[in-house]
């Protein structure tokens, strides 16, 4: 056995490293909640681009051994395609998103077509790694990079939660006339008297306070509040047919300290795991603002910088 390894240490690091890739993908993909990659033809596309990634990462190793360095354009192929995959999930998730009661917006979408694609270079990574190490040293030194680049690939497969950046607290939806506040931040004028007996029935509010400037900057982008918006009416369901503006979930913010009251008239009326959905959005990539980085923000910097 361990000569045979030994002579075919291409074959064998090859295959190991296909094979911790395609674990990998498979790591990372999950059909939750927002039922997206669809089950089974969405999944099988991403397991089918899984495969490849995988496997142009694993003969890449042989391929510089060789001096094949020609081989190594086959990479940039393959960023072209997942590209693709990216421009293709946006397209997707676009077409869909126009059909939903309350949609993802465009923050929300970029950030998962981004995701499948980055995905596929962390599949890449496994698969090089483990081709790498399985062939230079021995096929046991590759399966133990195997194991540590999937450790890897589990802390990077996701990233921080609203919980990182801000405290929810559950608050009373008030009707004041035709004026709706959630707390004593103001949402929006309710004209309809029907409108405002549904409100006051089914309404549920919520309060989140940032913990810092870079937090406050955070929330307030209108992307962020819509994936907040989301996820709430996908997990909470949302009591509104098309055509009605009045019942649409809304996130205002208290200009003065920069606070976001959320408002929601959901189907499942849990305070309780409201707040628990809202602690767990995602904090989108492209809405992130870190103003505290900034300079002129730090207490170390210089007058004359």
């Amino acid at each position: 056995m361990q000569h045979y390894l030994v002579q075919n240490k291409f074959l064998v690091g090859v295959l190991l490293g296909i094979a911790f890739g395609i674990i990998s993908r498979l790591l990372m993909l999950r059909t939750d909640y927002r039922q997206y990659p669809t089950y089974p033809h969405g999944r099988i596309i991403h397991i089918s681009l899984g495969v490849i990634a995988a496997a142009l990462g694993a003969v890449g190793v042989p391929a510089l051994f060789n001096k094949d360095y020609t081989a190594i354009t086959f990479l940039s192929l393959a960023a072209q395609q997942f590209r693709d995959v990216r421009k293709m999930e946006r397209e997707t998730l676009t077409k869909i998103d126009s059909m939903e009661l309350v949609g993802r917006g465009s923050t929300y979408i970029e950030g998962i077509a981004m995701v499948f694609e980055g995905r596929n270079y962390l599949v890449i990574m496994t698969a090089l790694l483990t081709s790498l190490f399985a062939i230079m040293l021995n096929v046991w030194v590759g399966i133990v990079a195997g194991l540590l680049s999937l450790l890897l690939v589990e802390k990077l497969k996701s990233g921080k939660a609203m919980s990182h950046i801000a405290s929810v607290q559950t608050a009373e939806v008030i009707m004041d006339g035709p004026d709706l506040f959630v707390g004593d931040i103001y949402i929006m004028n309710v004209g309809l008297k029907s409108n405002q007996e549904i409100i006051a029935e089914r309404g549920m509010g919520f309060i989140l306070t940032p913990f810092n400037s870079n937090g406050k900057v955070t929330i307030s982008n209108l992307g962020q509040r819509q994936a907040i918006l989301y996820d709430m009416a996908t997990i909470l369901g949302v009591y509104r047919d098309d055509g009605e503006p009045a019942l649409i979930p809304m996130a205002k913010l208290d200009m003065k300290d920069g606070r976001l009251a959320v408002f929601i008239l959901p189907q499942e009326m849990n305070a309780e795991k409201g707040k628990k959905v809202i602690m767990r959005v995602p904090i989108l990539e492209s809405a992130v603002r870190m103003p505290t980085e900034a300079s002129v923000n730090k207490k170390e910097a210089g007058g004359n910088g």
